[in-house]
């Protein structure tokens, strides 16, 4: 498959599933109904946030929420495009990992445009330290492409050791 079509295809479907789950969820889920899918371990619910991950943010005044939460990342998404079609080096994992955090951040900015607010469904608490805020697909996108380039820069280093010369 033609490497920019594969790009396209990844950023459209990362953004295609948070966009149908947020669908499903405005009009199917109250604001602030708690569904419990496995006890308390693991809820849906219908919450709008203003700011970004977490909410944070989401007491910044209307200027500064316009510049770091819309103009900011629609430059970053822009220049991280650019960077992943003008750069044929990057490993596969790599680039999977960036097509995720682009659709997920791409997902967010266009709530953010539409809606003025992004919708957030999911929460997880399995006790102790795993306790998450509530968050969405994109969010899920977003965090996924960040483990896996992590994954990648560690495996990539690992396997480029021997290859050192001095």
């Amino acid at each position: 498959m033609n490497r920019n079509i594969f790009i396209v295809l990844l950023i459209a479907f990362n953004i295609a599933i948070d966009q149908i789950t947020k669908v499903i969820v405005r009009a199917n889920i109250e604001i602030r109904e708690v569904i419990e899918l496995i006890g308390d371990k693991f809820i849906l619910t219908n919450v709008y946030n203003k700011g970004a991950f977490l909410g944070m943010g989401s007491d910044m005044n209307p200027t500064l929420r316009t510049i770091f939460l819309l103009i900011l990342p629609t430059i970053v998404l822009g220049y991280v495009i650019y960077y992943i079609i003008k750069t044929k080096e990057l490993d596969r994992l790599s680039l999977i990992a960036f097509c995720c955090i682009i659709g997920g951040g791409i997902a967010n900015v266009f709530d953010r445009i539409v809606f003025g607010k992004v919708t957030d469904f999911f929460f997880i608490d399995l006790g102790g330290v795993f306790k998450t805020g509530i968050f969405n697909v994109a969010d899920l996108s977003v965090t996924t492409g960040m483990l896996l380039l992590l994954f990648s820069g560690i495996f990539n280093t690992k396997k480029g050791k021997g290859l050192e010369t001095p």
